[in-house]
């Protein structure tokens, strides 16, 4: 996929917009490999993904006096990314590791397209994980009268360190408004699907008091509002009365690493689209 790219772009619905980009790859010579295209008749909005190449060289921006105009005309918003290009991720977790371990091993072995320079904790536990994948780690601990400074911490981190993505590996600390509308649209958290119903501390077990026939998680965006981000990814597993808490606890951190793992691979693909308080994935 040498000099292949990925252009991703919405703007207000109208007739004339796959032709119009079409036209523009077709002009220039370049090759549509894979596309996908969603019109929201209750938003009203046209959301495309679009593969492309191979070009002459690394660089698109031959391509950008047409897209600019093409932006202008019809209310576009667009971006244009090489393929290779991988997202640089920091990741936060508190004491609860499967999901950390799980995106480390996924980005080492080259099944999730991102790069991880720093992970940070509210604890020390995983220090030893992180050195031996060779990636800085950063034990920022919190406390209600920390917080503010904590997070101006994490955000100069963000900064330096050109951090694309924030990933909630279970990171048991809420945001504030402060640092979710800081990194909108660009932070992605993992919890069990049984909220609201099971909220508070040892969810399993709740679960496990009711007899539940089905366990889940669910991948969305963080925003102010606690656990009500858009969603990215859910699924789940059938349990049944001979399981203990612990084995639903064992299922449950199974099925949250494999959801995880999806949304951050599909945010490194360019497939999720914000559509309000919902989202669009190709």
């Amino acid at each position: 996929m040498a000099n292949d790219h990925i252009l991703t772009l919405s703007c207000p619905d109208k007739p004339g917009i796959v032709h119009a980009v079409t036209a523009i790859f077709a002009r220039e010579g370049h090759n549509i490999l894979e596309l996908q295209q969603f019109s929201d008749a209750t938003s009203q909005k046209f959301f495309m993904r679009v593969h492309f190449g191979p070009t002459p060289t690394e660089s698109t921006e031959h391509l950008r006096p047409a897209f600019d105009s093409l932006a202008d005309e019809y209310k576009m918003a667009y971006d244009i990314r090489p393929v290779a290009q991988k997202p640089r991720v920091l990741i936060m977790v508190s004491k609860i590791g499967h999901c950390l371990n799980d995106l480390l091993f996924r980005a080492k072995t080259g099944q999730l397209p991102i790069d991880i320079p720093l992970i940070v904790s509210n604890h020390p536990d995983f220090a030893p994980l992180a050195a031996s994948y060779g990636i800085e780690f950063y034990h920022l601990p919190v406390t209600r009268e920390t917080k503010a400074a904590q997070e101006s911490q994490i955000l100069e981190l963000i900064k330096q360190n050109d951090i694309e993505l924030v990933v909630l590996a279970r990171y048991m600390q809420v945001l504030s408004a402060t640092l979710c509308e800081a990194m909108s649209g660009r932070i992605i958290n993992i919890h069990h699907s049984f909220l609201p119903s099971f909220k508070g501390a040892k969810p399993y077990h709740q679960a496990y008091e009711r007899g539940v026939k089905i366990i889940g998680a669910t991948a969305h965006f963080v925003t102010a509002d606690l656990d009500e981000g858009p969603i990215i990814e859910q699924r789940v597993a059938r349990v049944d009365h001979s399981m203990s808490p612990k084995a639903l606890v064992d299922e449950g951190s199974n099925i949250e690493s494999q959801v995880l793992a999806a949304a951050v691979k599909w945010y490194a693909e360019r497939r999720v689209f914000l559509n309000g308080t919902k989202t669009v994935v190709f």
